[in-house]
């Protein structure tokens, strides 16, 4: 079943701050620029509870951003807090309810929560140096904060921000391997399979991996590989790498270049068993 989320430009361009809703969900985000912040905390968002991501360079190679994850009783303090020199970041998003439905026990629970998936999920650093307590809810309550942070999970990737998505695929990834066309890497030396799904582009444990690299490969994919062999995830024994496990990549490229260690154009690269590329597959489809 499809999800509606609209977004609001506030400002009436692409990069300024917006406003993010789901259908019937009483939850709402705002997200903006640090050099937006002392224009949009005016506005009456900001008196609400709720939770928050900072977000900012990486100071590892082996991500794309840092975030830190927090809670506060009034987000416009807090986050004015920030500003004066807490926390050095590039861009917000606040997440609140529009129905005051957030006690200070829902938001805390929101942001323990919110720190376990991204601290497993591995996709960004995290700068979170403590693991926020996990405080006590009822079975409805919780049931009613899993149902937000599962809304939370949708409208951040739309923001750019893909911190609670995991590289590595869950069981219910895994299962929708069977529902799509599975796709073959056209190269003499290296060996891989992928498919599409909804989460992105995921090719199966089992794919070669090279250990070389080429000038042509860009800082991203070279992130990338780095990052995979950093948390154990290819075996380098041998000639080539193969993958220890089933990864999710955001694009046909990105998985192509990466395995490859070469700049790679993926929708031309990547075959089905007819030989048809994916490129040619997506144009029948339009």
């Amino acid at each position: 079943m499809g999800k509606k989320i609209t977004i609001y430009m506030i400002d009436g361009v692409p990069e300024g701050p917006k406003t993010f809703e789901i259908g019937n969900w009483p939850g709402k985000a705002i997200s903006a620029q640090r050099a937006n912040a002392h224009t949009i905390l005016s506005r009456e968002e900001f008196e609400n509870s709720g939770v928050y991501l900072l977000r900012s360079t990486a100071g590892s190679s082996d991500y794309d951003d840092s975030i830190y994850i927090g809670e506060a009783e009034s987000l416009r303090i807090r986050i004015k807090q920030h500003l004066s020199g807490e926390k050095d970041f590039d861009s917000f998003i606040c997440f609140y309810s529009r129905d005051d439905m957030l006690t200070k026990a829902h938001i805390k629970y929101l942001e323990s929560r919110l720190v376990s998936i991204a601290k497993e999920a591995k996709s960004s650093e995290i700068l979170n140096s403590n693991q926020p307590t996990l405080s006590k809810l009822s079975e409805a309550d919780i049931s009613d904060m899993e149902y937000f942070i599962e809304q939370i999970s949708l409208i951040l990737p739309v923001a750019g921000i893909r911190s609670l998505i995991s590289s590595i695929a869950n069981q219910e990834t895994k299962e929708n391997f069977e529902k799509g066309i599975t796709y073959f890497l056209k190269s003499n030396r290296i060996e891989a399979t992928m498919i599409e799904i909804p989460e992105g582009y995921l090719v199966r444990s089992g794919s070669k991996f090279s250990l070389k690299e080429t000038g042509s490969i860009s800082d991203g994919w070279k992130k990338l590989r780095a990052k995979l062999m950093d948390e154990d995830l290819v075996d380098t024994r041998g000639k080539v790498g193969t993958l220890k496990k089933d990864i999710l990549f955001s694009s046909p490229s990105a998985a192509a270049s990466t395995l490859l260690g070469a700049q790679s154009p993926g929708p031309i690269r990547w075959i089905d068993k007819n030989g048809a590329t994916y490129k040619e597959n997506q144009e029948t489809t339009i």
